[in-house]
């Protein structure tokens, strides 16, 4: 292949795999390309950016970590060398070209962190500069510069139900010796489920085989939650598996059953996996997401937004935290997730729920802790979920979960809290932190008399037009109308 592609040069054409959420080898479009050329490699960039970002934990590391380590094996028995090689992205990008003489770079679309947006712009600026091929290709549902969500859902469907990618062959790689870093990382705790891309599968494999029968009736507890919900978050976070390889798999196992609660469960987990790429356009629609309100209506009303914390809202902000709020169903999933690193969707949004009403916090600073102590971290999702769960998406039914009528319907017994919350009932557990009747009457009453207004009205028609579903459909005309509030799930992060 010495003639010219793309338009960009003449020569040996060298192409550079640039993973990220993708560490797996089946159904991977950027590995399957890397094949057609004369000359490959693949990398993975431990960023200086990413592990200085206040969402990083290093936890995230080990999982990513354990996943190259198993997918360097397997594509170098296949002819392909991984580097893992730690360094800003431009720089190192710079340093492959001009030692291998790259003249491609192939990689996935990347719907992340306001860090790897301008990551990604500054790439596509030194792919100009240096003439360097540059092609991405979607791994999700979520659409590159969507002019508007009507059909989104058709299309959804269209790609998640088009052919696997033929990954039967090898590559030419460069011949290089590839070694996996030992990152000076603290020890973080160990991931609750194995992280390669064979984890992902035995993980689709044993939900579709049994595990997923009651996942409807038990994934909103967190006594059952654990065994019956699919965790996967994890493998579809990093890209271990791909989400069109579960979707399939998922529909072929809806097919083939002759259990109808099976069938029930199945069908409902495979709706959650459309509201997951549903939650990621609108991070990739508008990145601001992450840092401002999607109602800009709702701006200045919390402690953290506008106004400074005082000593008080911190140590409210600290005790959530440390899972010592004296409310003992929220300290025993701030602690099972602390010990962990997952916890199911229900109690998630019990945790958002109660920093935004409760203890009436904006939503930024508790979201940043959650998303380091979230293994299955997904940017895309968790920033759409942590707004939903405060109510500044202007369009959204305030869900105020109260920690007492979850206990009573989740944990009847007090198992769960007893297991993670072992000085519960002694005098060694707190008091409440707040006046929990006090604090929502105040929350009800400020958010409730800001969407009463003619602005929230007007906002919330532009926001529903740009990111809500379309099965929801738009509240019509007079201004004392009642706005029906989307149908999204409640889920926070982990909606399967």
């Amino acid at each position: 292949m010495a003639e010219s592609l793309g338009g960009f040069r003449t020569g040996p054409a060298t192409a550079l795999v640039w993973l990220k959420r993708d560490l797996r080898a089946r159904d991977h479009a950027p590995l399957a390309e890397a094949a057609h050329f004369e000359r490959a490699l693949a990398v993975y960039l431990v960023e200086p950016a990413w592990l200085a970002a206040p969402e990083f934990h290093p936890q995230h590391w080990r999982f990513v970590r354990a996943a190259l380590a198993a997918l360097q094996t397997e594509l170098a028995a296949r002819g392909l060398p991984l580097l893992v090689l730690q360094g800003e992205a431009v720089v190192t990008l710079e340093a492959l070209r001009r030692a291998h003489g790259i003249t491609h770079l192939l990689s996935h679309e990347e719907t992340g962190s306001g860090w790897t947006y301008e990551r990604d712009r500054a790439v596509a600026r030194w792919c100009q500069a240096q003439r360097v091929a540059w092609t991405e290709w979607p791994q999700t549902g979520v659409v590159r510069r969507l002019a508007n969500r009507n059909g989104w859902a058709a299309g959804w469907d269209r790609r998640m139900n088009s052919p696997e990618i033929d990954m039967h062959g090898g590559w030419r790689g460069l011949p290089l010796t590839p070694r996996l870093p030992v990152l000076d990382l603290p020890a973080p705790p160990q991931p609750a489920l194995g992280a390669t891309e064979a984890d992902a599968w035995a993980t689709l494999d044993s939900f579709l085989g049994g595990r997923a029968l009651s996942y409807s009736r038990s994934l909103s507890s967190p006594l059952s939650a654990e065994t019956h919900c699919s965790r996967l978050s994890e493998h579809l976070a990093y890209g271990t598996i791909s989400m069109r390889c579960v979707h399939q798999a998922t529909e072929a196992a809806i097919h083939r059953s002759t259990d109808r609660q099976l069938v029930r469960d199945l069908r409902s987990f495979a709706g959650r996996l459309r509201w997951h790429c549903h939650f990621m356009q609108k991070l990739e629609d508008e990145p601001a997401i992450e840092f401002r309100n999607f109602a800009r209506s709702h701006d200045g009303l919390r402690p953290g937004d506008g106004p400074e914390m005082t000593a008080e809202d911190q140590a409210r902000l600290a005790a959530w935290c440390e899972g010592r709020t004296g409310f003992p169903m929220v300290d025993a999933c701030m602690r099972q997730l602390r010990a962990t690193g997952w916890l199911n969707f229900r109690m998630r949004a019990m945790l958002v729920s109660f920093a935004a009403y409760h203890l009436w916090l904006h939503w930024r600073a508790p979201g940043l802790h959650l998303a380091r102590l979230f293994l299955d971290f997904e940017p895309g999702i968790h920033w759409s979920q942590l707004q939903m769960q405060s109510g500044t998406t202007g369009i959204n039914t305030l869900r105020i979960y109260s920690p007492a009528k979850q206990a009573l319907e989740h944990d009847p017994d007090g198992l769960y809290r007893r297991r993670w919350l072992p000085e519960w009932g002694t005098p060694a557990y707190p008091a409440p932190i707040v006046d929990e009747a006090a604090a929502l009457r105040r929350a009800k009453d400020t958010l409730y008399g800001l969407r009463r207004g003619e602005r929230a009205h007007q906002e919330a028609d532009a926001i529903q037009q740009r990111h809500g579903s379309r099965k929801a459909g738009l509240p019509r005309s007079g201004t004392t109308r009642r706005r029906k509030a989307p149908t999204e799930p409640e889920g926070q992060q982990s909606l399967f």
